[in-house]
Order: C-alpha cells, then sequence, then structure tokens
C-alpha cells in the first residue's frame, strides 16, 4: 500500500449504524487498560512527535504504545494491530467579537490530553482544541469521537479509560520516593501587587514573630512570614498559613532555597508542592535576580556576588548576547527537574562520530529489529535520542518576521524546538536508586553508568564505548623488599586531583578567607569572591606521582608493610575524558566542591605517561596469596577471610569419600574450596560432578603455582561473565541468597574475601528480590571494575598516540553534587557552542577554567 494511499483523510466515511459491524473483526484485540499498564499517549515510541506534532500521534489500542505518523506503519506491519486512537491537538486562532474581543472558537471545550501547553503563545489570541478518533489499518477508516452511542460498550469503556489514564512518567519507578511535581493552576495568572516590596538577600525574619528559620516569601504581596508543618517539616508558628486564610493569596516561595535552577513553591489553595513555570519573573517582581543566586557555605542565597565572578554567570555566559543555533546537532534538551546531568553528558555523547554512526547511522535496523516494546529496548532509544538531536527536526529557525503576521491568521502551527526525555530517563535510570529519583546527580556517575549499558548492550559489531576504553598499568611496590608488581585494569575517565596547594594566587586566598569569616560571623553578605588558579601541570604531576597503599600485604617478606602505587597508560584511548575531582566531603560527611580555577590546555600531550612495564633491574613481588583465616563464627568468617594454611583437611575428605565420591576428587573439593569444611565442598562436588576431570589427580607442583592455581580455579571468569559457581556455592553455604552471592562476587571482580565484606557493607540488600539486584549489578562494576565481554584476547582498546584536543568539556554549577546544575560546552564547526538544556547558542566565552569534565580526541599521527 502507498503511503499517501494510508494517509488519506477520512476518505472512508462509513454509515453510524455499520461502526459496531465495522469493528466486530478488531474486537478481540482492543484492551482496556488496566491499573499498572502503560498508556504512551503523550510521545511516540520512535521519535519525539506527540498530539502537538503535524501528524498527530497513534495510540495502539492493545499494546497502550504511541506512534508518531513515520512509524505507525512499521508496528502495523510488524504486530498486525489494526486499532488505532489518534490524538491530535490543534492551536486555533480566537475569532474577534463585535465589540473586538476575541471569542473562543471551539469543537470541543474539553482539552482532555495530558500536555504541556506552549508558552510562546499568547492566551488571549489563541487556545488549544484536543481531537481523537478511531483509525482502523489498514485501510485508514476514521470513526470521531465521542461516538458513543454507535460504538460497543468495550471500545467506548476502553477509549475512555485510554484518554483518563495519567501519563506514565507522573511517577517514577518503585524505587524512587520522589513523585514529580505538577505546575500550579495559580501560576500563570497569579496577581502580583505593585506595593513597592524589595527583598534583601539576606537578614530576613517573620514579620509577625521575628523567627529567622523556616520562612515562606508570598509571590502576591512579597510577605516574609513563618511556616509550620507542611513542605520540609520545618517548625514555625504557621503564621504563612495564617495569611492565606486572610488573603487568599495562593503561592509562597520558601527563601534559602533560590537557585538558578528553580525554587521551593508551595500552594496553599492546592495544599502541596508545586512547580512555578513563572518563577523567575515572580521573583524580579520583588527586586530577586535568579540567576545571580547562589549558595554559600552557611546555606544562605545570596545574590550580592559580582556577575563578573560569580560561577553561575561566568558557565552560563549570562550577560553576554548569544546568539541561537539551530540545525542538525544543535537541538536543545529539556530539564525535566534536575535532568541536566543527563542533558549534558547525552550532547557530549552525541557529538562523538562513533556514537553517531552506531545509533543514528544504523536506525533503520535499529528500529525494524526493535522489540514489541520499544520504550524498553536500550538501543531503541539510543537511537531516538541521537536522531532526535542529530536529524535537525527538533531545531528549526523562527518563522521570518515579515511572514509572522501573514501566517497568524490561518491556524498556527507552534514551533517544536528541543526534546524531552522523558521515556529515555525513565528506562535508562530504571532500578537505580538515584537517577530513578528526582534528585540532582554526578554527571562523572552518570557517564558511567550510560557506558556501562553500552557494554551490555551491543550494536553491530563494534562497541562505541570502545573509543573511552584504555589499560592503566598499576605498578606496586613494597617499601621495605623494594620488589615491585606490575597489573593492569580498564578504566574510561582519567582523574585529575585539584593540587590545591599550588594555588598561584595564596595570598588572595587567605586574605578572602579572613574577610568571608568576618562577614558570616556579622551576617554580613560576602566578600567578591577570589577562586583559587591552579596551574594545569600542577594537577597531572599530582596524577602521576605515588601514592600509599592501604593494609598492603607483601608477599615478599609474607607481612604487612608499607606499600606505594604508581599509575600509568598501558594504552591510550581514542578519546579522553579527563575529571576534575572537585567534590570532597566535609567535616560534616556533606559533600563540596572545591571552587577552583585550571587553565586546562587545549591541546594535550600525555605522551610521557606511557607505562613502561618491568624495568631492569626490578625484581617481581612473589606471587603468593596471603594467608587465610577462618574464625569459628560464619560473619566473622566472612571479614576475616584469609587462608592460614594451604594443607588439604583429611577429614574433610574422608567424611566426602564415606559418602562414595572418589577420593581424588573429594581432595579437590576440599582445595578449591578453601579447606571450610564437607559441606561447602560437597556444593563443589555438586556443580562438577560432569566435568570429564572430575576424579582426576590434583596435579600440585609447587606452593606458588598452588597458590596461583587456586586463585585461577575460584577467580576464573568466564564468557558470560558469570562468578565461579565454586564460589557461588560457598557464600551460599554460610546463609545468605544465591542472588546476593552473585552480585558480590560480580561486585568485586569474583575476589572472595572482598565479595564477603561487600555483603556486610549492603546489609538492605539481602531482602531484594532478583530482578532489582539484577539491576542494580550494573552498578558496581562502575568505573575501573566495568569489563567489557572480552574473550579470550583481552580488552578492546584503541590505542594510538598520547596527543589530544578539546572539543568539549561539562561544567557544574552549585556547592555539591547533591545540588545545581549542568552545563555543557561543544566545539562544532570551528567554534564552541554552549548547551544549556533547551537553550543552544554560540558561545562567546567559553569558560574552559572551570569544566568539571572535558572531553579530548586524539591527534592523528
Amino acid at each position: 500500500m502507498q503511503r499517501a494511499a494510508l494517509f488519506r483523510g477520512g476518505d472512508a466515511q462509513m454509515a453510524a449504524g455499520d461502526l459496531g459491524e465495522l469493528l466486530v473483526p478488531y474486537m478481540p484485540t482492543i484492551r482496556v487498560p488496566k491499573s499498572g499498564d502503560r498508556v504512551y499517549k503523550t510521545e511516540c515510541a520512535f521519535s519525539y512527535d506527540s498530539p502537538d506534532s503535524e501528524g498527530g500521534l497513534y495510540v495502539c489500542m492493545n499494546t497502550f504504545l504511541g506512534f508518531g505518523r513515520e512509524h505507525i506503519e512499521r508496528h502495523y506491519r510488524k504486530t498486525g494491530q489494526c486499532v488505532y486512537l489518534h490524538l491530535k491537538r490543534h492551536v486555533i486562532e480566537k475569532v474577534p467579537g463585535a465589540s473586538g474581543g476575541a471569542l473562543p472558537k471551539r469543537r470541543n471545550a474539553k482539552l482532555f490530553l495530558d500536555l504541556e501547553t506552549n508558552s510562546d503563545l499568547n492566551s488571549e489570541d489563541f487556545e488549544y482544541e484536543d481531537e481523537a478518533k478511531l483509525v482502523i489499518f489498514p485501510d485508514h477508516y476514521e470513526i470521531s469521537l465521542p461516538n458513543i452511542e454507535e460504538l460497543p460498550a468495550l471500545v467506548t469503556i476502553a477509549c475512555d479509560a485510554l484518554l483518563s489514564a495519567k501519563s506514565p512518567y507522573r511517577k517514577q519507578e518503585s524505587d524512587s520516593w520522589e513523585e514529580e511535581l505538577q505546575a500550579s493552576k495559580h501560576a500563570k495568572t497569579l496577581v502580583q501587587l505593585d506595593n513597592g516590596v524589595r527583598i534583601p538577600p539576606s537578614g530576613w525574619k517573620c514579620s509577625k514573630c521575628d523567627l529567622r528559620e523556616n520562612l515562606w516569601l508570598n509571590l502576591t504581596d512579597g510577605s516574609v512570614l513563618c511556616g509550620k508543618w507542611f513542605f520540609d517539616g520545618s517548625g514555625g508558628n504557621g503564621h504563612a498559613m495564617e495569611h492565606y486564610k486572610e488573603t487568599g493569596y495562593p503561592l509562597a516561595v520558601k527563601l534559602g532555597t533560590i537557585t538558578p535552577d528553580g525554587a521551593d513553591v508551595y500552594s496553599f489553595d492546592e495544599e502541596e508542592p508545586v512547580l512555578d513555570p513563572h518563577i523567575a519573573k515572580h521573583l524580579a517582581h520583588f527586586g530577586i535576580d535568579m540567576l545571580q543566586m547562589q549558595v554559600t557555605e552557611n546555606g544562605l542565597r545570596d545574590n550580592d556576588i559580582k556577575p563578573r565572578v560569580s560561577e553561575w554567570e561566568v558557565i552560563q555566559e549570562a550577560g553576554v548576547k548569544l546568539k541561537p543555533m539551530y540545525g542538525p546537532g544543535y537541538t536543545g534538551i529539556k530539564n525535566l527537574g534536575n535532568s541536566c546531568y543527563l542533558n549534558a553528558v547525552m550532547q557530549a555523547i552525541f557529538s562523538i562520530p562513533e556514537f553517531q554512526r552506531a545509533y543514528v547511522g544504523n536506525l533503520p535496523r535499529i528500529f525494524d529489529y526493535s522489540p514489541l516494546d520499544p520504550t524498553q529496548d536500550f538501543n531503541t532509544q539510543m537511537a531516538k535520542l541521537g536522531h532526535g538531536l542529530l536529524s535537525g527536526q527538533y531545531s528549526k529557525p523562527p518563522m521570518k518576521s515579515e511572514l509572522i503576521e501573514q501566517v497568524m491568521k490561518e491556524e498556527h502551527k507552534p514551533q517544536r524546538n528541543g526534546i524531552s526525555p522523558r521515556m529515555f530517563k525513565a528506562f535508562i535510570s530504571k532500578g537505580h536508586p538515584e537517577f530513578s529519583s528526582n534528585r540532582q546527580q554526578d554527571a562523572q556517575e552518570f557517564f558511567l553508568h550510560l557506558i556501562n549499558l553500552v557494554e551490555r548492550n551491543p550494536v553491530g559489531s563494534e562497541n562505541p564505548s570502545d573509543v573511552f576504553r584504555f589499560l592503566v598499568e598499576e605498578r606496586t611496590q613494597c617499601c621495605q623488599s623494594r620488589k615491585v608488581r606490575y597489573t593492569e585494569r580498564v578504566d574510561y575517565i582519567m582523574q585529575l586531583p585539584v593540587a590545591m596547594e599550588a594555588a598561584t594566587n595564596k595570598d588572595e586566598l587567605i586574605a578572602y578567607e579572613l574577610k568571608r569569616r568576618e562577614a558570616e560571623a556579622a551576617r554580613r553578605p560576602p566578600p567578591e569572591l577570589v577562586r583559587a588558579k591552579i596551574p594545569f601541570s600542577a594537577c597531572l604531576q599530582a596524577f602521576s606521582e605515588p601514592s600509599n597503599v592501604e593494609d598492603f600485604w607483601s608477599s615478599a617478606l609474607q607481612a604487612k608493610s608499607a606499600g606505594v602505587k604508581t599509575s600509568r597508560f598501558a594504552s591510550f584511548p581514542e578519546y579522553l575524558v579527563v575529571q576534575i575531582k572537585k567534590f570532597t566531603f566535609g567535616l560534616d560527611w556533606i559533600p563540596k566542591k572545591l571552587d577552583v580555577s585550571i587553565d586546562m590546555p587545549d591541546f594535550l600531550d600525555i605522551s610521557h605517561l606511557r607505562a613502561r612495564g618491568l624495568q631492569p633491574g626490578e625484581e617481581e613481588l612473589p606471587d603468593i596469596a596471603p594467608p587465610i583465616v577462618i574464625p569459628d563464627d560464619p560473619k566473622d568468617r566472612m571479614t576475616n577471610h584469609f587462608m592460614e594454611s594451604l594443607d588439604i583437611d583429611e577429614s574433610s575428605v574422608m567424611q566426602l569419600a564415606e559418602m562414595g565420591f572418589p577420593l581424588e576428587a573429594c581432595r579437590k573439593a576440599v582445595y578449591y574450596t578453601g579447606n571450610l569444611g564437607a559441606e561447602v565442598a560437597f556444593n563443589w562436588i555438586i556443580a562438577h560432578m560432569e566435568e570429564p576431570d572430575f576424579a582426576e589427580p590434583l596435579v600440585v607442583s609447587a606452593f606458588g603455582e598452588v597458590a596461583s592455581s587456586g586463585a585461577a580455579a575460584l577467580g576464573a571468569v568466564g564468557l558470560d561473565n558469570q562468578p565461579p559457581e565454586e564460589m557461588v556455592a560457598i557464600i551460599i553455604s554460610m546463609g545468605f541468597q544465591r542472588n546476593l552471592a552473585i552480585q558480590a562476587l560480580k561486585a568485586t571482580n569474583n575476589n572472595l574475601e572482598r565479595a564477603l565484606e561487600w555483603i556486610f557493607s549492603h546489609p538492605d540488600l539481602e531482602e531484594e528480590s532478583e530482578p532489582a539486584l539484577d539491576t542494580m549489578d550494573m552498578e558496581n562494576n562502575a568505573n575501573a571494575n566495568i569489563l567489557a565481554d572480552t574473550g579470550s584476547e583481552g580488552p578492546r582498546i584503541k590505542d594510538g598516540p598520547g596527543r589530544y584536543e578539546l572539543f568539549g568539556f561539562i561544567s557544574h554549577m552549585g556547592t555539591s553534587t547533591m545540588s545545581g546544575h549542568y552545563v555543557c560546552h561543544l566545539k562544532k564547526e570551528g567554534r564552541w557552542v554552549i548547551y544549556n538544556d533547551l537553550r543552544v547558542c554560540a558561545s562567546e566565552r567559553p569558560p574552559k577554567d572551570l569544566g568539571y569534565i572535558y572531553f579530548y580526541h586524539r591527534i592523528p599521527s
């Protein structure tokens, strides 16, 4: 069937009496949404089309998946589902009335679609009108709704249930305790009194009782009053609520929570925390500029810091007129509420050609072979996001001013700029206790989480995450014997420490700190910020210096000793990701950020950090495992798993032999389970009975080889990355669930001692279900422990020269990873571009010295 024929509009007119008969063959495929069903009526599974789009959205009446015009045919061909509910939102120009005012022109008086409205439209001139109709494929019969009298009861019920179903994103997954805030019904029409009230940056107190805590600013008249029990549970005398009852002024913002990315707003009328989309305008009425609000160390916000040094101002390039950018590769991403960390990382990821080719280049194949529920497929959602960012379909320049008046006389077609990554975020964060919440997160942790998912969901012959992977050579030296050990591990990020001691403006920093403390004691605004200036060379030097190894056990001395470790690059990646370790913990265990300026280079050469391996004259540490001591108490056994002797426990061997098992098999079972007893060895026997060498003698040639062989037998990782069954059996025999044993071993690279300690450090996981454990397992191999499916040839790497050029960086504003805002800068077509959520502009002053994560690409030889 030709596409034009498939989408001819309403050419199949049906008599009213024929509707029921027409639907009879399809009745078995029409379902009524039940509790727990996800109804995707606001977004296409393969694109960012919605009922707002020109072609509207088609929702399958069986799977409740939504599809745009470009993708509905694919679903019909794949599933054979014929009945869809077509949803379309129109934007209509109001017709002027006799008195000159606008009169509504409506076919339907009700807005029944759960969609966001276009804030760019003037509500006095335009209005929304929602339309729904049933469409039957392949002949594209259309049945306008409502048509209750002529439709079968099941169809009517199914349509009503689908239209009234809540968005699947209204609440995050069950392991997230935060529900998404909704915009207040008062925000758009809030009246603010022109009474000259201006709110100072600090020194607030309740106007009725002089309390200085839990204070709320009424957004209508500017009254500052204390709260009581609502919102954050803080104490107070309830004067803010009393004021609402007296005046009816509905919205208040909590002082001390205002930042450039939002504030805590409460609606007395709606009796719940809400979003205020116009909060910046409402605060500006009282002299508060959100862009200059910043958290101080004592928890107060102030806007007294001068723009030229404010982190928020510099990173967002505020105060500079930035030219908006449109077209392919210049598409913004909507902030869903503290999701800027995701936006910044995904903009950087899809600026890399390898990711573009893997997902957008393979888009037709990925979509054609996607599962029946593409919303739950990683590669489909990555391809969808990549296409949304790179196609230019959602980043079109506004119409020329001379055409606006002419266009406005017809039906208004709102400009769709930017994409909303709700479906992507819901899937990629599923099961993760942090990313599935609405709290702010660390962009570096999300980057590793994403790489982990890319590794687990290969697309094509090459994995795009290979471009980040490199090998780290770790040289560990016993300070007493001077002997060394060389090991290698996989990593994806170069973490650079901040060498604060190398600051070039120490005198200014000392003077600033004294003034800041004086201002804090006197409750005055802080002095002009002085930021530590750190040479990049000092950070690189700190990275290359040896570090102490805690609890180092020297195999040369067979005792604990002092040890130092040095890291070098065994390979250089195609793309080098550098993280500046700005975040640390204060004495109160609250994460804090080092506010520093580092002169990051545009061109970076780290060739001198290439690993050299064992050098002439160096002597290797013996390959001997630490001794194991097994206490009687099983829990102590887990935390003190050191082998005291490698002798085989003959009493356990005889107990097993008396059960009828071959003697040599019993000896191997006792040996490979570390002499933990006959019961544990019995589990090993059951797991290995079918092996061809089950009854072959145990071959032990030397002490060093014994330790090595035992470690290999216990720690070998299969191609499926499953822990060895004998190690799982050991943990199970101690009373723990199999799922927990597997998760602990995977999280510690099959190190039995560390796995046992890991279980004790995660007591809350003992009661969790298998799916939750499988999902959380993805995070336990983050960074150095992310392992590729490497087979026998080792990890896939793209080694080459160690010379790089900077092409992007992610910056963080705020005092810790728990708060603040992320912005991404990328170099495209020879110039820098700033990606600040939906806003994409040409950068005039890229703040390369204030970045958090930097992206470099290799310079060809």
